[in-house]
């Protein structure tokens, strides 16, 4: 069962390899996720910006209404995770 699991991981990986633009990824996430899915991770992403730009968890709340569990979890994998938020972030300020 785990390595089955492994592969749909791996083939959702590389179908977001696979896509060219924004535009194609856009169309994808939107046919993947629900509404609320892809709220929750666009918001989790900025969530992680803020918290790179050093902002505090009050204002984070302020800004983007994400519970302080999420800040809590997204700093987490900040501080502790697979740094895939720590790849991405500066390849976005360029």
């Amino acid at each position: 069962m785990q390595k089955e699991s492994a592969d749909q991981n791996t083939l959702l990986f590389e179908a977001v390899l696979a896509l060219r633009d924004q535009e194609e990824c856009r169309a994808f996430f939107q046919d993947l996720c629900t509404v609320a899915e892809l709220k929750a991770l666009a918001q989790r992403m900025e969530v992680a910006r803020l918290l790179d730009q050093g902002f505090i968890y009050n204002d984070i709340l302020q800004r983007t209404g994400a519970s302080s569990a999420t800040i809590s979890r997204v700093n987490r994998a900040l501080q502790y995770g697979a740094d895939g938020y720590k790849t991405v972030l500066p390849r976005l300020k360029k």
